[in-house]
């Protein structure tokens, strides 16, 4: 055991919730109020939902969208790194990046409490799904799975897809992290929610919770709300945003359908306490796992 992750301190999250219209600079200023929010309700690390500056652009593919992206360090992380500092609060913001001419990722920036970018995350794995096209846009992450050394504790972030993949979890909390962040744009097809709807949710959570029991840790999915595109075509985003412990229990969980700043208090003795009793990093056989390296074994 980590001395330093002995010692650490009792942190709290904050998720903000939200629907987002049409226009990028009114969803900044209410991503500021909800930041504010969270802040005041005494969040230490605030996230925000995957691509929070727009409604959900990768339902269909067009490249006059690409004007929706923006540059790293930009006008987005401009505004959010001086409130930070205000506040001196971590933030998670997930945004469209223009890497260079041609070249876009689907990035997290990580801000840190004294208004410094502490690194950013690409997502590592890219969807193409109807109404998730997210290939046209992005290119797969190239950083790996990197965790943040923050005011607050070591965090790692995903992003969304990344969320069904239990070796991105791992890698990042064997590299130390106290709680992985998903933001996230995940939501009901219309004609498919009646039939599957519940189950698809019942998954979704499913999985993350099965991340935090695996690596005994913190696991907190950030979604948005609303409805989103053409009636019958658009996309119903199921909100639902929660904190699950070391032990996969869902301690704080927002609504379906509402706007919301959820705030959960994170203790790191809890993935002390758990580890010792379920020693799952102990009994690994990484002797045995080389085959995961390739595509396919059948």
């Amino acid at each position: 055991m980590d001395m330093a992750l002995d010692a650490a301190s009792k942190f709290r999250v904050g998720l903000v919730q939200m629907s987002c219209s049409t226009k990028p600079e009114e969803n900044l200023e209410k991503a500021q109020w909800k930041i504010r929010e969270a802040a005041g309700k005494g969040a230490q690390i605030i996230c925000l939902p995957e691509l929070f500056r727009s409604q959900y652009f990768c339902r269909e593919e067009d490249t006059a969208l690409f004007a929706l992206a923006e540059t790293i360090p930009g006008p987005s992380t401009e505004v959010l790194t001086r409130l930070a500092a205000e506040l001196k609060v971590v933030i998670v913001a997930s945004l469209f990046e223009k890497r260079a001419q041609g070249l876009y990722h689907n990035t997290a920036a990580i801000i840190g409490a004294h208004g410094n970018i502490q690194g950013i995350y690409r997502k590592m794995h890219i969807p193409d799904d109807p109404l998730y096209f997210e290939k046209f846009y992005f290119t797969p992450g190239d950083l790996g799975f990197p965790n943040f050394d923050t005011a607050f504790g070591k965090i790692g972030v995903l992003v969304c897809w990344d969320q069904w993949y239990p070796e991105g979890a791992r890698l990042s909390s064997l590299a130390g992290a106290s709680i992985l962040f998903y933001p996230t744009a995940i939501a009901w097809h219309p004609s498919e929610k009646e039939q599957y709807g519940a189950a698809q949710l019942d998954a979704w959570t499913t999985i993350q919770r099965a991340h935090a029991i695996a690596n005994g840790i913190y696991v907190a999915a950030v979604n948005r709300i609303g409805f989103e595109g053409p009636s019958g075509r658009g996309l119903e985003f199921w909100g639902s945003s929660f904190v699950a412990d070391p032990f996969g229990q869902v301690i704080a969980q927002a609504a379906v359908d509402q706007e919301e700043t959820l705030v959960a208090e994170c203790d790191p003795k809890k993935i002390d306490e758990v580890r010792r009793n379920w020693p799952f990093f102990r009994d690994r056989r990484i002797d045995a796992y080389g085959p995961l390296m390739y595509r396919w074994l059948g």
